[in-house]
């Protein structure tokens, strides 16, 4: 995940009520933003109407042909698997379940990194120091053996406790960023004057602190969305997921299991995992983005070389 730097001086409060048509503006004059969006308005296309992308199985990859182990084709454009299924098919209705958990995965760190950092920074004092320390101790975790440990005994195959588990190991790092920004902003004049107007500390933090801090959230959730993807078909391609589900890392779990590369079907073992570096792709270039569009020192640094470069 792309790190913004804590020292960097936070927006003006004023900057965070901008009209919303700026964001998109600056969306769409960033060229990686627009390439990563692009990409993944095809991935959600393709995980609401994957029946309008394979209209002739009639809404169901799972039909058994009589040709296994094919090779591409006209007939099957992708080749099939070892049971005859369609292999294509199969890789645009997985998209569903791979982008569901790369998004409420990655909503649910946020979530947990925001609120964890936030509060940190802001109760400062003992509060901050128990909250730093539980961040301290996920960030030192060995992540990869820890995700395999609490997949395989918290329940093998279940999608929700790999949701859940990719939740408690991905918040970490986005609470550390929250809270170096968030202290950053704890002295400021817009946040004394709401102290001295005597509003709660939870409308403080909601209505005055997260507003300026919107694009630093955006890029952590795409940070542990890409996080989340990757990490899940990773669990799914060792066998740690449900193996009768439909997604990425379940079709290279069975292509490597039955010798896709062995019999000379590498699109089958190469065609989810291009799915998943593409979804990771566009998650990357958005995150990278919102670091452009959100950090005043980059913008006119670019104008400045493209007018240097013109005269």
């Amino acid at each position: 995940m792309s790190a913004i730097v804590a020292g960097t001086a936070a927006p003006a409060p004023s900057a965070a009520r901008r009209p919303r048509g700026g964001l998109w503006r600056a969306i769409l004059h960033n060229r990686k933003a627009m390439l990563g969006a692009v990409l993944l308005a095809l991935f959600c296309l393709l995980a609401a109407f994957p029946h309008l992308f394979v209209p002739w199985l009639h809404g169901d990859p799972r039909t058994i042909g009589d040709l296994p182990l094919q090779h591409p084709s006209a007939k099957h454009w992708l080749g099939t698997t070892g049971l005859g299924q369609d292999v294509y098919a199969e890789l645009v209705y997985s998209t569903r379940e791979s982008l569901v958990i790369a998004v409420v995965a990655g909503l649910g760190a946020t979530i947990l990194s925001v609120v964890i950092g936030v509060s940190a920074a802001y109760l400062g004092g003992v509060a901050d120091d128990v909250l730093s320390m539980f961040t301290d101790v996920f960030l030192v975790l060995p992540t990869f053996p820890l995700i395999i440990v609490l997949a395989t005994y918290a329940g093998k195959g279940n999608l929700t406790v790999i949701i859940i588990v990719l939740i408690l190991t991905g918040w970490a790092y986005g609470a550390r960023q929250m809270r170096a920004q968030a202290l950053s902003l704890r002295n400021r004049d817009f946040l004394e004057s709401a102290r001295v107007r005597g509003e709660r500390r939870s409308y403080i933090i909601v209505v005055e602190v997260l507003p300026t801090m919107i694009s630093l959230i955006v890029a952590n959730f795409l940070g542990a969305a890409l996080y989340s993807v990757l990490t899940a078909a990773g669990l799914q391609f060792l066998g740690l997921g449900d193996p009768n589900s439909l997604s990425w890392g379940t079709m290279l779990y069975w292509a490597q299991n039955q010798g896709a590369l062995v019999n000379g079907l590498p699109a089958w073992a190469l065609s989810p995992g291009l799915a998943v570096a593409l979804l990771g792709v566009s998650f990357a270039l958005l995150n990278y983005a919102f670091d452009e569009i959100s950090n005043p020192a980059l913008r006119p640094v670019r104008r400045r070389r493209a007018k240097s470069a013109h005269s």
